[in-house]
């Protein structure tokens, strides 16, 4: 098998060496635009084979015809964010890019699953889709796995536990109208409203819906990729293992709670084929009425972005 992910910057490169480490596929290929470095990068990291014991090849270029006949495709393609901006500050100029990645992508790779890491992240996957003229299922974005991750991390700050040992879910949009959802978290199989005071989960969900703009103030140029790798990197393995795994995937939606023909962060059971469909948990009403609300928010913008691609 073999994966493809456009982007040779600090995400992307990250993202090659975990699915290259876990040795499930015969070869990943690193694209990017910048001359050599994807290149370089390869190179390097396949020095490392003897010492971590995987076979995976990993193949820089900076075109796109050693891409052609892959199984997985990876958008990380994009301008980051800076301290200050938001993901929708993005929108024009990274429409235009996945847009243009997406077009070379089906050329070669007509078959494949494409999973969007973009920012904004929402749109980008409703675009990518659009242009691609793939069935939906085929398209999915990052945002849940890496958002529930944050919320796993808080949560076991406040707590004391262990974050395996966390139960969450995070759904709705990758951004401000972002859902975490307080019902479905247990620490250590106790609910969550048990272990902490309301205003104290509240705090929680707030420092989640900040997780990356902090990072992203921290750091000042540039912004998070070993958390958000790890969720690419999880999504391609359920992908390549055909493992049927619920994950908080961006989806599109045809009727699931209450919603229609938006793509939105929802649990997803992923597979070969990608979503093979929508889970709908049993959530309270006021987190199905924020789940709703994020839909209209991130609809509006979809139909925005439809053009600028």
């Amino acid at each position: 098998m073999k994966i493809t992910v456009v982007g040779a910057g600090f995400y992307g490169s990250s993202l090659v060496q975990r699915i290259a480490e876990a040795d499930i596929v015969d070869e990943v290929v690193m694209t990017d635009i910048i001359e050599d470095k994807s290149q370089g990068l390869a190179l390097d990291m396949m020095q490392a084979r003897s010492i971590e014991g995987f076979e995976t090849r990993i193949i820089g270029t900076n075109g796109y015809d050693e891409t052609e006949g892959s199984d997985v495709c990876v958008i990380t393609a994009g301008l980051p964010r800076k301290p200050g901006m938001s993901r929708m500050d993005l929108i024009e100029t990274n429409a235009k890019i996945v847009g243009d990645v997406t077009r070379k992508l089906v050329a070669g790779s007509p078959d494949a699953v494409i999973i969007v890491v973009s920012n904004p992240l929402d749109e980008m996957t409703a675009l990518c889709a659009q242009v691609s003229g793939f069935p939906k299922h085929r398209v999915m974005g990052q945002a849940g796995m890496l958002d529930t991750a944050r919320f796993k991390h808080f949560v076991a700050e406040r707590t004391g536990s262990s974050a395996s040992r966390i139960e969450a879910m995070t759904l709705g949009s990758h951004g401000d109208t972002m859902v975490p959802i307080p019902s479905q978290v247990k620490v250590d199989g106790k609910p969550l409203l048990e272990v902490l005071e309301a205003d104290v989960v509240d705090g929680i969900v707030q420092k989640t819906r900040d997780g990356g703009a902090e990072i992203v103030g921290l750091l000042k140029t540039g912004s998070a990729y070993y958390a958000p790798s790890s969720a690419a990197a999880a999504m391609v393995k359920a992908v390549v293992r055909d493992t049927g795994e619920v994950m908080p995937v961006c989806a599109w939606l045809e009727g699931q709670y209450g919603i229609k023909d938006v793509y939105l962060g929802v649990p997803a059971r992923i597979g070969r084929e990608g979503v093979k469909e929508i889970v709908e948990l049993p959530l309270s009403d006021d987190e199905v009425e924020a789940l709703r609300t994020a839909a209209e928010a991130v609809r509006a913008k979809q139909a925005d972005v439809a053009n600028l691609g």
